[in-house]
């Protein structure tokens, strides 16, 4: 069982446009809502790998109902903590070329009690779960600390977890020792305060966050793929060149897929190498989509690996 944790998820509003320019007309192709945020995402990914997944999320207002209404079609089981605040709306549009742009509410408030009955929820599945997947924003009124609350809860089950977050979530998460981080370029450069550009910028940041308390570090690059850090490994995962119609998402594919793969017995740089090919898998299909485990089995063999140091 790999359980997600979504505490920020969303109604999202999904525009497909001719193209994206400014100070000039484009026109709406199709419109679709999905349910949004990085930790159901994750879920999706590992329901369509064959994967055991439960999603552990939040729910409230108008848009939680619309939300529990978008999820009730997938199979995987959701356990749903009812929060008091509406659950936010993001809106995003790409094009024909792949160019999107992707705006985010920041998210409803939630309270101490509300965020006592998401710990209940964690502590109650951890039983017989092997990961858990902590996903996405803290919504406004989180302390940036309940992660590694989270991270510290699971370590006691003796659960694996990854973190996929930003700012002082991640900051204050690493502290915590999380068996995984997953940041991208935008996120790691943030959490180390400096441009990151070249490869050698890469490699240096996979190890200085590393040595911040993860066990494994994935740094997601796109379609220039990933660095990943272990203790006793620095490898890159690059992607064959495919033509990205939806890039969005692709980093909770390449999460996933990590964590899917660490969980079958793969080592470590077949697990960075998995999850590249989830995500530029995922980047080929139309719209906020996910590649299945046939689909990512045909990209995960033109993956190219480079062991950097042993």
């Amino acid at each position: 069982m790999i359980l997600t944790l979504t505490l920020n998820p969303a109604v999202d509003q999904n525009v497909q446009a001719d193209r994206l320019v400014f100070e000039d007309r484009a026109y709406i192709l199709s419109t679709n809502e999905t349910p949004g945020g990085r930790g159901i995402n994750a879920s999706m990914v590992l329901q369509a790998f064959g994967a055991s997944t439960k999603a552990i999320t939040a729910a409230g207002g108008k848009n939680g109902k619309r939300f529990e209404e978008l999820l009730h079609d997938e199979s995987f089981p959701v356990e749903y903590v009812k929060i008091k605040n509406n659950v936010r709306s993001n809106l995003t549009i790409v094009d024909k070329q792949g160019l999107a742009v992707k705006l985010n509410e920041r998210g409803p408030v939630i309270q101490a009690n509300e965020l006592a009955k998401f710990e209940k929820a964690v502590a109650e599945n951890l039983v017989g779960a092997k990961w858990l997947m902590i996903c996405g924003s803290l919504p406004p009124g989180v302390p940036a600390d309940f992660y590694a609350r989270i991270i510290r809860q699971a370590k006691q089950q003796d659960v694996y977890t990854l973190l996929d977050t930003d700012g002082d979530a991640l900051l204050h998460g690493l502290e915590a020792g999380p068996t995984a981080v997953t940041p991208n370029q935008a996120e790691a450069e943030r959490l180390l305060n400096r441009a990151l550009i070249t490869r050698q910028h890469f490699q240096d940041a996979a190890r200085r966050i590393l040595a911040m308390g993860a066990k494994w570090v994935v740094l997601s690059l796109g379609s220039r793929g990933a660095v990943g850090a272990s203790e006793n490994q620095l490898v890159e995962a690059i992607p064959p060149i495919v033509d990205a119609v939806c890039p969005i998402g692709a980093g909770d594919a390449l999460a996933a897929a990590f964590a899917w793969a660490i969980s079958m017995g793969k080592p470590f740089e077949d697990a960075v190498r998995w999850g590249v090919a989830a995500g530029t898998a995922s980047a080929t299909l139309p719209g906020i989509s996910f590649a299945n485990l046939s689909q990512t089995e045909q990209i995960h063999s033109r993956v190219e690996l480079r062991i950097l140091s042993a």
